[in-house]
């Protein structure tokens, strides 16, 4: 069980994003009092948990009533999450685990960033949700290992939480650099991951057989 918790902590931080976030963050709150920057985050990660949470519980029975299978949903979580890797090590930025130009643009405008962006996409974004579906999936029939993915997925959600509330002074201690090291070590895990989603799905659909 505590491999199970392990991948699945590791999965989520990876496709949350929290040390990018926090960075993000960090630029889209440079003018708010301590105050505000504390509510924000609080109230974007509660947000986040809740959105993730439920995708956890019900997005199963979702896709099943959608007629999409296990094996599909692994061999396309997998593609997803190989491409979110691949940008990370690459330390390049995409709509799944940051915001387009577009969306930062909005949100600049706009004096309560907490439910949009930093809730979703930032912290539960399609990366993260096609995640938490995959891991509980994975975990169908074993209610502790389900627990376990519950477990890391609001651990990780205070990681995020604790970052934001030092966004700022994170950016200045560990610099571009320093950020890039993190995320592409990070991305080289879950690409790695990613490929093994995608080989369980193609075993898992019967097209080798």
């Amino acid at each position: 069980m505590l491999e199970i918790g392990l991948v699945a902590f590791t999965t989520l931080f990876a496709t949350i994003g929290a040390v990018d976030v926090a960075a993000i963050f960090a630029a889209l709150s440079k003018d708010f009092s301590p105050a505000d920057r504390r509510r924000t985050a609080l109230r974007g990660c509660l947000v986040a948990a809740g959105i993730l949470t439920v995708l956890a519980l019900v997005g199963e029975a979702l896709l099943q009533e959608m007629g999409i299978t296990l094996a599909a949903l692994r061999t396309a979580g997998g593609i997803l999450l190989l491409l979110m890797g691949i940008d990370m090590v690459f330390a390049r930025h995409s709509g799944a685990i940051s915001t387009t130009s577009d969306e930062r643009a909005e949100a600049s405008k706009k004096p309560d960033i907490s439910v949009f962006p930093l809730a979703t996409p930032l912290l539960a974004g399609p990366g993260a949700m096609g995640a938490v579906i995959l891991l509980m999936a994975d975990a169908r029939g074993e209610p502790l290992a389900q627990v376990m993915v519950v477990v890391a997925l609001l651990a990780n959600i205070a990681v995020a939480f604790v970052l934001l509330l030092t966004a700022g002074q994170l950016s200045r201690i560990l610099g571009v650099t320093g950020l890039n090291v993190i995320t592409r070590v990070v991305g080289v895990l879950l690409s790695a991951l990613a490929v093994q989603f995608v080989f369980d799905g193609i075993a898992g659909s019967g097209l080798l057989d």
